[in-house]
């Protein structure tokens, strides 16, 4: 593997761990801390919320270091960080220390999007795919959260669940910062000679369109997180509560095959989430060779129907007709990730890139965990299907948006030219 391949790989490796480390929690509280403490599932949300607050507001600090100092060296800084604060999470004694781990757990969280994404769009040309096959690492970190951690609970513990992908990220930070160490130096100087190149004035027409686009850019994030949220969130306790039937006969039917030997329901869970998730990421893929080749307006409003569609079928629903609904939405929810990304990878100019990822991350995890509140109210009060109902209008308030979406996205060069 050539140095470039390997830059890449490690960078969708801190995808997939960024992702991971950010739901470990949800899978702990919904499958055992609420037994084990004796605290609810509403009142465990609260205690992570904090976590998601910091990541998303110390997403914009982070890409204003990166811009300013070195993003290769902020992702040094996140592989290693969120490694040792995990480990220390998974000795928390009491709700409010792992409230703490996981509020740290955020701070470092929050560096990989607007750092990450803005070497993958600088770096390399075929921006839709390159963002899809790093997108769908993330949700694969989704997935094996919820994988992950169920086999642990019943196998080692819930603490295993941090302390293990700690040590793991520890390991990955060494080995970027090697592979990248001569190369944070040159690109310091690279980035301000980029940053202090004189640029001509933007024509007005520019100006407009870019305001428009940037507008429903910001629109969209912040819905899109509440159904992103709510998804990845809350599906392994959608599924405690729905797929109990269809888990029971997985576990017996593991049963059989292990002669005897006891399959947990924790497990079966988990590994239907991990199947859901998994399946779903394919959708970034698809998504992403559709931005290359048709524009963000048509692929997003094909989007937002899939969820619409899906997401008012699902209330009532159990086992296998649950399951199936669950991957059309989740088809949904993980195939918008890209979107928004390629157009500020196709809007943004390069010496700013990374604070405006940063910016376009704030409102995305503050969205994220505002949600949190909701999904507990929502599902204390009401239980999941008005829940389901609430995302259902999100993808419609997305769809309303995207229709006065530009046909041809404004760029920098584009302003370039019209200044000219």
């Amino acid at each position: 593997m050539n140095r470039d391949r390997l830059y890449f790989l490690l960078l969708n490796i801190g995808h997939f761990m960024d992702h991971l480390f950010t739901l470990i929690f949800a899978t702990v509280a919904a499958l055992v801390l609420y037994r084990e403490w004796g605290v609810s599932y509403a009142e465990l949300l609260a205690y992570a919320t904090p976590g998601f607050f910091a990541f998303g507001a110390f997403a914009l600090p982070a890409g204003w270091l990166a811009d300013k100092w070195s993003r290769d060296g902020m992702m040094c800084v996140f592989f290693i960080g969120i490694g040792l604060v995990s480990t220390a999470t998974g000795f928390a004694q009491t709700p409010l220390q792992i409230g703490i781990g996981l509020f740290a757990i955020g701070v470092f969280a929050a560096i990989y999007h607007p750092v990450g994404l803005a070497i993958v769009t600088t770096k390399w040309r075929d921006t839709g795919m390159r963002i899809a096959a790093n997108g769908v690492w993330g949700n694969l970190g989704v997935a094996a959260a919820a994988l992950i951690t169920g086999y642990l609970i019943d196998h080692a513990g819930w603490r295993m669940a941090f302390i293990l992908p700690g040590f793991f990220s520890i390991a990955v930070g060494i080995a970027y910062m090697l592979l990248r160490w001569e190369g944070i130096g040159a690109e310091r100087k690279a980035s301000k000679t980029e940053a202090s190149a004189a640029a001509p004035a933007p024509s007005p027409e520019y100006k407009r369109l870019l305001v428009r686009v940037s507008a429903i850019v910001f629109l969209t994030t912040a819905v899109s997180s509440i159904i992103f949220q709510s998804t990845t969130f809350a599906l392994p306790k959608i599924f405690e509560e729905r797929l109990q039937g269809l888990a029971a006969d997985m576990a017996a039917w593991a049963d059989g095959l292990a002669a005897g030997r006891s399959s947990d329901m924790a497990t079966m869970i988990g590994s239907m989430a991990f199947i859901v998730f998994a399946v779903a990421s394919v959708a970034q893929l698809i998504v992403g060779s559709m931005l290359d080749r048709f524009g963000p307006r048509r692929v997003f409003m094909s989007v937002a129907v899939i969820q619409l569609i899906f997401f008012s079928a699902m209330p009532g629903l159990t086992d296998g007709p649950a399951l199936l609904v669950a991957l059309g939405f989740m088809l949904g929810a993980f195939g918008q990730i890209p979107i928004n990304d390629f157009m500020i990878g196709k809007t943004a100019s390069g010496p700013y890139r990374a604070r405006i990822y940063g910016v376009r991350y704030v409102v995305s995890f503050t969205v994220l965990a505002a949600t949190l509140p909701l999904i507990g109210f929502v599902y204390h009060n009401w239980g999941f299907d008005t829940l389901f109902r609430i995302l259902a209008a999100a993808a419609l308030v997305i769809l309303a948006a995207v229709t006065i979406l530009p046909r041809k996205l404004p760029t920098p060069e584009s302003a370039m030219a019209a200044a000219e």
